[in-house]
């Protein structure tokens, strides 16, 4: 499963990217998967927004329903 969040992550970057901002696998803990936000989503106030709506519910349909995201600091 490491390498299929892996892959969803690295989808999700290429956008991330062309806004500035970036994302970096920090750890997976069983379901959860704890993300850092990195350039201009590390500050932006909508990165909760970001994380939760755009990367966990990415890797929630590509990966699996359970999957939860953490940002780490």
């Amino acid at each position: 499963m490491e390498d299929k969040i892996k892959a969803a992550l690295d989808e999700i970057r290429i956008m991330l990217q062309a806004d500035g901002g970036d994302l970096e696998l920090v750890s997976i803990e069983g379901m959860t998967v704890n993300v850092r936000l990195k350039g201009a989503c590390g500050s932006c106030p909508h990165a909760l927004i970001t994380l939760k709506q755009g990367v966990e519910e990415h890797l929630k349909q590509n990966v699996d329903p359970a999957i939860i995201v953490e940002r780490a600091e």
